[in-house]
């Protein structure tokens, strides 16, 4: 596997002796300056040049995991230390969007597509062999997915149903058929041209939340049925827009849930049949440059920024924003 010492140029982001320069320039400013005035940008961590990144996960521990819409390359290291290497090399024609890293098998799972042909991967998250390559009939935009005891849900935007590809209690695939589950009820469906299910979390058995990103809102899912019901969610702006998810106990971490360089944080309310959400804030930074999606690790929350839409994407720079977790 090839290594990649991440650069950091400093029109965009802070290189390492940069940043060990700014934190003693800070803690002298503390004595002459307001706290304000001294704030510092959340850390970074470097990704490789061109990557396109845009889903994210982590385990054990701050290694983490990012997939390239580039090349399809995963590539991985450790939060804290801001390491980057490559896992899995790139592949003409290959996209991923969405990673989950299944601490039972230690495989990453990818959502993705090889040309027009939707793909699911499952990858050793030591190696980087590829273990189980699920081709999804009829997929068009496979998106994101989570891993949950027995099965492994994706979305796709451009269909309206949930892809679950089958697990053994060990998390390994049980080599059947993927199965498809329709979304009814109240989800608002794809337009036939902006993209739809994004986001996905079980947040208890047999429900999974998602998000919509064009209808904006929360979706609760019943696994069993594809019954879809709207969250009701709570003060603040509301959850306009959405890319990934992520959960820790009763927080919901969703991504650019309500504009473009911002997470937003909800308290998921799981006490009743119908779930319920309040917004209580967003977090911010000024490293954010269109997050995709998010992974919590090491105490924080950790944001990878597609950028989408900056010039030249092929050699532009991209990185991980840390986020305090509130």
């Amino acid at each position: 596997m090839d290594t990649t010492t991440a650069t950091t140029p400093s029109t965009s982001r802070p290189s390492r002796r940069t940043a060990i320069g700014a934190t003693a320039l800070a803690a002298v400013s503390l004595l002459a300056l307001p706290q304000a005035a001294a704030a510092r940008r959340a850390p970074t961590v470097a990704l490789p040049d061109g990557i396109r990144p845009e889903g994210i996960t982590s385990g054990p521990g701050t290694t983490y995991y990012a997939g390239s819409l580039a090349d399809g390359r995963i590539v991985t290291g450790d939060l804290l230390a801001g390491t980057v290497r490559t896992l899995l090399p790139g592949a003409a024609g290959r996209q991923l969007r969405g990673l989950r890293w299944d601490p039972r098998s230690g495989l990453v799972w990818a959502a993705g597509n090889v040309g027009a042909v939707a793909h699911v991967w499952a990858v050793d998250g030591h190696t980087g062999d590829v273990a189980v390559d699920v081709v999804v009939p009829g997929g068009s935009f496979l998106n994101d997915l989570d891993v949950t005891d027995r099965a492994v849900w994706v979305t796709d935007s451009r269909v309206d149903r949930l892809t679950a590809i089958a697990l053994d209690p060990r998390g390994r695939p049980t080599g059947t058929l993927p199965r498809f589950v329709p979304l009814t009820g109240e989800w608002p469906g794809f337009d036939g041209a902006n993209l739809a299910a994004n986001g996905i979390r079980e947040v208890r058995r047999g429900t999974l939340l998602v998000d919509h990103s064009s209808a904006g809102g929360l979706w609760a899912v019943d696994a069993a049925t594809g019954a879809v019901s709207e969250v009701p969610v709570r003060g603040g702006p509301g959850i306009t827009g959405g890319d990934g998810i992520e959960v820790r106990g009763s927080t919901v971490y969703v991504v650019r849930g309500s504009g473009n360089a911002e997470v937003s944080v909800l308290a998921l309310d799981r006490r009743r049949r119908s779930l319920a959400a309040r917004w209580t804030g967003a977090l911010t930074d000024p490293t954010l440059d269109v997050p995709a999606t998010a992974t919590l690790a090491g105490g924080a929350l950790w944001a990878v920024n597609a950028r989408f839409g900056v010039p030249s994407p092929g050699t532009a720079a991209y990185w991980i924003t840390r986020l305090p977790t509130r």
